[in-house]
């Protein structure tokens, strides 16, 4: 169906170059054939101004011999047509001189010659319905031919145009595949030299630009929350040491807060190196759900429709679950809902809903997407759909009709 589409989209450009063929190649026929008719009517003229004047002649002759006259011939000047007469006229010589002059009538032309004889006009007329004939049937044929020739052209320039069409279309793929974040994706175009090569070269090098500087910001991050850890470390025993009071909760707060941060960075780096892999096995996914949702020590209504069995990771589900329900706290409203029905487990708050940017594009670390949503790092979601790729499910991002940002995860049933 997808491929259908394409070929009946007007817009495309097999269409347009296939419009443009035809409007050349009409432009090219309707020339040739102005041209051809006009040359065959001149021609035409010529010929029958000839034969009139030749007929003239022998007309005069034989009038002159013995004063007889053929059916076309005329000699009383009221049957001689006026402007036959006119040029006659003003001839420059009167005596002597001819002239012709073409009767168009649409059924049966004519073309006239006359001289003075005796002093008096003399004209004949030859039948040119022959001609005309002739003449409409050459602009019929003309006419057929082109249009066959059209029927027969626009659709091979259209399939002509298929190929740079197909290549277009592949680097259209692969660059939308880019913005989607599969780096990876090259549109491996050949090497023809042309436009079409040089806009696949140039997608293919912007994918490497990219790809590499992604990866010199993940390795920054690994190296940098790995240079962290150390000194976190001294801070959270050294603040253990600390005698109680104000400044000392205020302090381990912070240290653990850090804590928290340098950790969610060190699994980012670890999923973006694709070190982290899944160790499944038939759970129940509602009991594990509601552990999880005990552990994190946040007010939520969980709501089961029966004992579903999935097969995953239980800690990197508890992991996903986890940032979900922390996410709807942090940057939503209560009452917050986790439901399990089959093997979805749908997470959902009452607050302002993800921002258009996250829905469009994805959670990304360091960016919380809307004032509205609280303040916060972004980190959460991002490790929840890492986590959720490493176990082989899906995790999608909606706003509820009625208010409220809603977190699907579909996980894979137990085989």
């Amino acid at each position: 169906m997808p491929a259908v589409r394409a070929l009946l989209n007007w817009r495309s450009l097999r269409w347009k170059i296939a419009l443009l063929v035809a409007a050349a190649s009409g432009a090219v026929a309707l020339t040739v054939g102005l041209l051809v008719h006009r040359s065959t009517l001149d021609r035409a003229m010529n010929d029958g101004a000839a034969k009139a004047l030749t007929a003239l002649s022998h007309s005069v002759e034989r009038y002159g011999r013995d004063g007889t006259m053929s059916p076309g011939d005329v000699s009383d000047p009221a049957a001689i047509p006026d402007e036959l007469r006119h040029r006659l006229r003003d001839r420059p010589d009167s005596t002597g001189g001819s002239a012709t002059w073409y009767d168009g009538d649409p059924v049966h032309p004519s073309m006239w010659a006359a001289q003075t004889y005796r002093g008096k006009p003399f004209a004949v007329s030859v039948d040119m319905t022959a001609d005309l004939l002739t003449r409409r049937a050459l602009d019929r044929h003309m006419w057929k031919y082109s249009l066959a020739v059209l029927a027969v052209v626009v659709p091979l320039s259209a399939l002509a145009a298929e190929l740079p069409n197909r290549r277009l279309r592949r680097v259209a793929r692969t660059a939308r595949r880019i913005s989607a974040g599969d780096l990876a994706a090259r549109t491996a175009a050949g090497g023809a030299g042309d436009e079409v090569s040089a806009i696949a070269a140039t997608v293919d090098s912007m994918a490497d630009s990219l790809h590499e500087r992604l990866r010199a910001e993940q390795r920054f991050t690994a190296d940098v929350a790995h240079e962290l850890r150390t000194p976190l470390m001294g801070l959270v025993t050294a603040s253990g040491l600390l005698p109680a009071g104000e400044a000392t909760d205020l302090v381990r707060d912070r240290v653990a807060v850090l804590r928290n941060l340098v950790e969610e960075l060190l699994e980012i780096a670890r999923l973006d190196a694709g070190a982290e892999t899944a160790d499944p096995r038939p759970v129940p996914l509602a009991a594990v759900v509601r552990d999880s949702l005990a552990r994190t020590g946040l007010e939520a209504r969980f709501t089961a429709h029966g004992e579903p069995r999935v097969e995953t990771d239980p800690r990197r589900l508890d992991r996903i679950v986890a940032n979900l329900v922390a996410n709807a706290h942090r940057h939503g409203r209560t009452p917050v809902e986790v439901e399990v029905a089959g093997t979805t487990v749908t997470v959902r708050d009452h607050g302002p809903g993800f921002p258009a940017d996250l829905l469009a594009h994805g959670p990304q670390r360091f960016r919380t997407g809307a004032a509205e949503r609280g303040r916060g790092h972004g980190l959460g979601l991002t490790i929840a759909r890492g986590q959720a790729r490493v176990i082989g499910a899906r995790l999608d991002f909606a706003n509820a009709p009625d208010g409220g940002a809603i977190a699907v995860l579909r996980l894979p049933a137990a085989s």
